[in-house]
């Protein structure tokens, strides 16, 4: 067991914590970033590694965290873009058939600094009440982590798509039955393989104009999930609007807001967000109330879309979780159907977007 390091916790309102340093040490014993919170009692690995917690720290409620250790398989993407994690209590020894390293070796390996010891129970109530703000970890003196967490942008305004997206297009699957286009603003691996199941996707840039995904002529396209405001990536929702009416298009959270705004609509900053695998969710169609994953800052604005009908609604705040064109072949959720982590009650809008490609959704 190594020597414990002291570490600090400092918000930007200068509220401090006190814990012990985990994982990679930080340039200057300082790491900052926007603090949000997670309640999912499993997945950190698959939280940890999804590109939407760039510019992030992530904190869990659960207490204890890295039980189970990691593997490979349970990767999100192909690192983590997440600024740092914060744990009540993490774990001193690993224990699954799975693992191949710990939590504290992964977060080594791949340069992500963490904090633990907090009191993730009084973190989490104090951005309930004062709304998610930068902060700051490490083991610089209190001093200095608090001129950094004063420093700190947070995700207003920045461009984080930019950091995440794919370079070069690529493509995965088979030739049948369907050809989708998908857009990657951080797009998760579990979503690629659920369209995998599809036939041809073809991953491309978040900057890909409307154009060159016609020239394709795909059956669909997927917005992909992703990090930050979707005010940031003008870019993105161009391209949608060139693409609304021409073919079939399914977006999943920060796709959804993008979808949105493509189509009118207004976004508003929820105070602390949605991150967890435990949001209920109505279907409004159905009446089904659905258990779902979520992880998002940004929400879409009731009523501020024409043409458009609401199909979903988060039961705990009423904010909107899906939408559905009705002049276009167009829909959208906000959280997660394909989960990881998290149940897979919403998976069957998967099979609906198969639906809309064939025309009968």
């Amino acid at each position: 067991m190594t020597d414990i390091r002291e570490a600090h916790l400092v918000l930007a309102d200068g509220t401090v914590f006190e814990g012990e340093a985990i994982g990679a040490e930080p340039a200057g014993g300082v790491a900052s970033g926007e603090v949000v919170f997670n309640t999912v009692l499993s997945g950190y690995q698959e939280v940890i590694s999804d590109p939407s917690y760039a510019g992030q720290i992530i904190t869990f409620t659960y207490p204890h965290i890295g039980n189970y250790g990691t593997n490979p398989t349970d990767d999100e993407s192909r690192h983590p873009f997440c600024r740092g994690v914060i744990v009540r209590e993490p774990a001193r020894r690993r224990s699954n058939w799975r693992s191949d390293e710990d939590l504290d070796a992964y977060l080594v390996r791949h340069g992500v600094p963490g904090i633990g010891g907090i009191d993730t129970r009084r973190l989490t109530r104090h951005i309930r009440e004062a709304g998610a703000m930068p902060g700051a970890f490490g083991t610089a003196d209190e001093v200095t982590l608090k001129a950094a967490a004063v420093a700190e942008p947070g995700t207003d305004g920045v461009d984080l798509v930019a950091q995440v997206t794919t370079p070069e297009p690529y493509t995965i699957g088979s030739e049948v039955p369907f050809r989708v286009v998908a857009y990657d603003f951080g797009i998760k691996t579990t979503i690629l393989r659920r369209l995998a199941t599809f036939g041809t996707i073809e991953v491309v840039p978040a900057s890909t104009p409307a154009a060159d995904v016609l020239a394709r002529q795909p059956h669909g396209v997927f917005l992909s999930n992703g990090p930050g405001d979707p005010a940031t990536v003008p870019y993105a929702v161009e391209s949608i609007k060139g693409l609304l009416g021409n073919v079939p298009i399914f977006g999943i959270c920060l796709g959804h807001q993008l979808l949105a705004t493509a189509m009118g609509g207004e976004i508003t900053k929820l105070p602390f967000g949605h991150h967890g695998g435990n949001h209920p969710v109505r279907n409004l169609a159905s009446g089904r109330v659905e258990i779902t994953s979520q992880n998002h800052n940004f929400a879409v604005a009731d009523g501020s879309i024409a043409d458009c009908v609401v199909t979903h609604r988060n039961l705990n705040d009423g904010v909107v979780e899906g939408i559905k064109a009705t002049t276009i072949q167009a829909f959208s959720v906000q959280h997660h159907p394909e989960a990881a982590p998290g149940p897979h009650e919403s998976a069957y809008l998967f099979d609906e977007f198969a639906a809309l490609m064939v025309g009968a959704f």
